[in-house]
């Protein structure tokens, strides 16, 4: 007995060992598209995986990708479209999983406005934020209408997509999400309706991914990672409810209409499977990028995205 207790008061004076540091790099400020990090976060998920997660919401929302490109931060949430100009770019980046699996973007015009077909864009104003992607996606749905994207003007509006919507300033604009700026409309009174780009010729594609410098990352710590996540959406969907108290519970500032309509349309989108990936939907993404004119050549899959549970 003397030895048993002798036995248990070393192992209480053992340090515990420390966790493993991360720094995670949003895509944006918090909002419920981030839901499994939160969700992760305050179940202690991270901390039973041993690590210690220091989340960052960025002052300049393009500035992630080029950081953890850096060595600066161990992950950032990207955007898979973004991910493969990056990469031809020259930047050290290969996604390492999934946070939003399928396409939140949509063209977006007002419900009771005169466009009922994106066919009944020509010759009208389109409003955007970020050039470049969004050009090629806009010119494939509006291709499948026979129209060019000359036929449009293109109008920057910066990040006021729905206001500049309803204001009349533009006919329609793309890079509106539809868990957002649907529901941003319609709470204003002004209801949008969505023309969905998976459905109207662009390949589908993940919304949002994790990414990581492939040169300097630590793949056994990143898996930890992405199976804390896994967790964290195994409860969300399991328990909307109760999750969405959770995330909400963390800021003031997410306890309004608008963000707990969000959760109810995203909490379907989260993946599953944060660590798996499908090679054909990163393989038809890049091609479609070469036909549209962004890239000059393709990149085979492994060169875009890794599976770091692989042994």
């Amino acid at each position: 007995m003397k030895k048993m207790l002798t036995a248990l008061a070393m192992l209480a004076a053992t340090p515990a060992m420390a966790a493993d540091k991360m720094t995670v790099l949003l895509d944006w400020f918090i909002n419920p598209d981030h839901g499994p990090i939160i969700v992760a976060q305050e179940k202690g998920y991270f901390a039973d995986q041993g690590l210690e997660v220091e989340i960052v919401a960025p002052a300049d929302p393009s500035a992630p990708p080029r950081l953890v490109a850096a060595g600066q931060a161990d992950l950032a949430v990207s955007y898979q479209p973004q991910l493969h100009l990056q990469i031809h770019e020259g930047l050290p980046l290969k996604r390492v999983g999934t946070l939003v699996a399928t396409p939140l973007n949509c063209l977006l015009v007002l419900e009771n406005g005169p466009i009922k077909s994106p066919a009944d864009l020509k010759d009208k104003k389109i409003g955007f934020s970020v050039a470049g992607v969004e050009e090629a996606v806009l010119g494939a749905v509006l291709g499948k209408y026979d129209v060019a994207l000359s036929d449009v003007e293109m109008i920057n509006v910066n990040f006021s997509l729905s206001p500049s919507l309803m204001s009349g300033q533009v006919d329609a604009v793309i890079g509106a999400y539809r868990n957002f700026e649907l529901n941003q409309m319609d709470i204003e009174g002004e209801p949008g309706t969505c023309f969905y780009i998976e459905e109207e010729g662009v390949p589908s594609y993940d919304e949002l991914i994790y990414v990581a410098n492939p040169e300097t990352m630590d793949a056994e710590k990143v898996a930890r990672f992405l199976r804390a996540t896994e967790l964290a959406t195994q409860y969300i969907v399991n328990n909307p409810v109760k999750s969405w108290e959770i995330f909400s519970g963390t800021s003031t500032e997410l306890q309004d209409e608008l963000n707990k309509r969000a959760w109810v349309d995203t909490l379907p989108r989260f993946a599953l499977r944060p660590a798996g990936f499908d090679h054909g939907r990163y393989a038809r993404f890049e091609a479609f990028l070469k036909d549209s004119g962004m890239i000059d050549s393709i990149n085979p899959v492994d060169a875009i995205t890794i599976d770091v549970t692989a042994k």
